[in-house]
């Protein structure tokens, strides 16, 4: 097995991913819009992924944060609202906020689950600061304040796991003051220690209940001038692991972003180097996944120990149980927003 996650090109496995992900092991998937048509296909699709892999827990990730990120949507599977609408609630009831998201993740983690889906990509942790580019976080974000964002996105990651799916936590150590979308290009953070303190906040109040985390490409330069923190074997070891104490397994955001430089072979080998246990790279590219995996070692004990913790919860359900209990926790969350409204 590999420490990549790799993404695929179409609603159905193609000879040559069959071939290459049967010779190669990634340690887990990433779909995609253009993977999704209709629930019959995903629960094929992603039946065919546990198939090959030969691991019924293989970790098989959707980016469903709700809002204007989300792969499942109308006609066929509910929209979810972005968390910055929990936030707003928060503003006035703060208990009730905390209830209705975690009715909504419950929700979306038993949307996920019911085809097949087990490791839906939330909470976003990043804060919500003024000067942030405006496609980056924004309405992503439950909001800019700390206690807040920590609150709502425990209230995600114990919603996901009543449905019995995986979470993962990003995009550490936080986009919130990133002036440049790291799609296009790298944003670099002058902040210095002390405003940096409120962004850590978060992930640090959730770093023992999260068991996956995402990667933030951003340069920070109070702690590392000269490298993303996906690359920095410094902001990985010191701000991630030691200062934020989290100990899951660490996922980088999308290799292949523009933010980052060079092949993605150098851009793997670098990420696993610096200390990140699996590198994610998106877009399905045949030619830049056989150069990953032609440099990527195998997959460390540590890191298949991270990897069975954070997977150990996930008890996917039924197709029917999933649907229902989605249903039920749907009607409880519009239930809790509309009693503040009321």
């Amino acid at each position: 097995m590999i420490p990549a996650i790799f993404g695929l090109s179409g609603p159905l496995l193609s000879d040559a991913e069959r071939a290459f992900f049967a010779a190669v092991e990634p340690l887990g998937f990433i779909l995609f819009g253009r993977n999704i048509f209709d629930p019959g296909q995903v629960r094929d699709l992603t039946a065919s992924l546990r198939d090959l892999s030969g691991r019924q827990d293989v970790p098989i990730l959707i980016d469903q944060e709700g809002g204007r990120v989300a792969r499942l949507r109308a006609p066929h599977w509910p929209e979810f609202p972005a968390a910055r609408s929990f936030g707003a609630l928060w503003q006035t009831a703060p208990a009730t906020a905390i209830m209705a998201a975690r009715a909504n993740a419950e929700a979306l983690g038993a949307i996920c689950a019911s085809v097949g889906i087990n490791t839906p990509c939330l909470p976003v942790l990043d804060l919500d600061l003024p000067g942030a580019h405006p496609s980056m976080i924004a309405d992503r974000s439950f909001g800019s304040d700390p206690l807040c964002v920590a609150a709502l996105g425990r209230a995600v990651l114990d919603g996901l796991a009543d449905a019995g799916v995986a979470s993962v936590m990003k995009h550490v150590p936080g986009y919130g003051r990133a002036a440049v979308d790291s799609h296009h290009g790298l944003p670099v953070v002058d902040a210095d220690e002390a405003l940096l303190a409120a962004d850590l906040e978060p992930f640090a109040a959730l770093a023992s209940r999260s068991l996956m985390a995402m990667t933030a490409h951003a340069v920070f330069t109070a702690w590392d001038a000269d490298a993303p923190a996906t690359l920095s074997a410094t902001i990985i070891e010191h701000i991630v692991r030691q200062r934020i104490g989290f100990d899951g397994l660490l996922m980088t955001d999308d290799i292949a972003m523009g933010a980052l430089s060079g092949d993605m072979a150098s851009r793997a080998r670098a990420a696993i180097a610096a200390g990140c246990d699996v590198v994610l790279h998106c877009s399905a590219d045949m030619a830049e996944m056989e150069a990953m995996a032609a440099v990527l070692p195998e997959v460390s004990v540590e890191t298949l120990l991270r990897l069975g913790r954070a997977m150990a919860g996930v008890t996917l359900c039924a197709e029917e149980s999933a649907i229902a209990r989605s249903k039920v926790a749907l009607a409880r969350r519009d239930a809790l927003v509309a009693s503040v409204s009321a």
